[in-house]
């Protein structure tokens, strides 16, 4: 893996990205495109018609064994029995405190053999966790600097895909995977994303990475298919409350706190957080994950603070401009007596406060075929 002398990383497909005249930054250790013409302008692609985006960035950890199963159940907050073979997961992994460790998703690969595609700041540390874990007799591999990883985001990411391959990727369901053959190398492919359009997420050797990202563009063209940077990617994840790791959930929070009470099943038998998390529950949570919406002119930024009736409430984690609604919106912990819909909030920006109100969430309505 080619290295600057700042020791940031890059992906197979960085000259790709440095030819088409990305703007280029650090983000969790590695140097990537934030935007290759405008943010806006990619997000609105990717919501009228497919984006492609590299996302090498993110990790993958292989577990196997006979024991792998029994391994995830107590390393993670999700049922992974209940899943079948090729059904991916979406799941939470805590310390003892039921703080959040990382957010990630799990495939099945085989019986005994799992994937676990964790966030890029996060791959040395998950991966340092899961293997200090892991029992006798379960492996643990760290395969996130042999893989590309791209994602084929919007309404007409199927079209595009589904010229180079001869697998029916109509019948591929959400959260599922398959391993086919797509420009003639060998990938597995889910359909998963982080836009909340339809798309898919193809992990295949690093040694394919410009053949296939071409092959892609080529496919895309009558679609008017562009590349995609960090920039939009942030604007759509938040359009549909997907949360980002460092932002919206750490180790500070559980996910009881982060709403993500429906990937913890209490019920599952005893995991890693688990008596926390219980205690947490039957207590009631302090604090609660809210969506606001600016009422007055002003875009919230992470760690403004978040004030209702004269004192500080909270703080913002995450928050843009809407590109998809024209508002400006925003993630952030807030007292849970204010986290009610509805709720006026302010947010302070720049030593003043504007006007906000707490909303249902999503913003943007999902578009994935379920």
């Amino acid at each position: 893996m080619e290295k600057k002398a700042e020791e940031l990383k890059r992906t197979p497909l960085f000259p790709v990205h440095q030819a088409l005249g990305a703007r280029l930054i650090p983000f969790a250790g590695w140097e990537m495109p934030v935007q290759y013409r405008s943010i806006v302008e990619e997000h609105l692609a990717v919501r009228r018609s497919v984006g492609l985006f590299d996302i090498s960035h993110m990790g993958e950890i292989e577990v196997r064994g006979r024991e792998a199963l029994a391994f995830l159940q107590r390393l993670l907050t999700n049922d992974v029995s209940k899943l079948a073979l090729n059904q991916v997961q979406y799941t939470v992994m805590c310390e003892e405190s039921g703080g959040i460790i990382d957010d990630l998703t799990v495939y099945r690969l085989e019986e005994e053999t799992f994937l676990l595609v964790v966030n890029a700041a996060n791959i040395e540390t998950d991966y340092e966790w899961i293997r200090s874990h892991a029992p006798h007799g379960v492996e643990v591999i760290n395969r996130s600097y042999e893989l590309t990883l791209l994602a084929v985001q919007g309404k007409n990411a199927e079209n595009t895909v589904q010229k180079l391959t001869s697998t029916d990727l109509s019948a591929l369901k959400y959260y599922w995977a398959t391993r086919t053959t797509i420009a003639g190398v060998e990938v597995l492919i889910s359909r998963t994303g982080y836009t909340g359009e339809d798309g898919f997420e193809l992990y295949f050797d690093n040694a394919h990475a410009r053949k296939l990202w071409e092959a892609i563009m080529d496919a895309g063209a009558p679609y008017q298919i562009q590349p995609i940077g960090l920039g939009a990617r942030d604007t759509l994840r938040l359009e549909m409350r997907y949360l980002l790791y460092g932002n919206d959930m750490t180790r500070e929070h559980t996910p009881l706190q982060a709403g993500l009470s429906w990937v913890v099943k209490l019920d599952k038998g005893d995991f890693i957080g688990r008596p926390a998390l219980l205690r947490e529950k039957e207590k009631g949570v302090s604090r609660r994950l809210v969506g606001f919406k600016m009422q007055d002119r002003g875009i919230a930024r992470p760690h403004y603070p978040i004030w209702a009736e004269g004192q500080q409430i909270g703080v913002v984690t995450s928050g843009t401009f809407s590109p998809s609604l024209q508002q400006s919106i925003g993630l952030g912990y807030v007292s849970t007596a204010y986290a009610r819909i509805g709720t006026p909030l302010e947010i302070e920006i720049r030593g003043k406060r504007y006007r906000a109100e707490v909303v249902k969430t999503p913003f943007y309505p999902s578009q994935v075929k379920r």
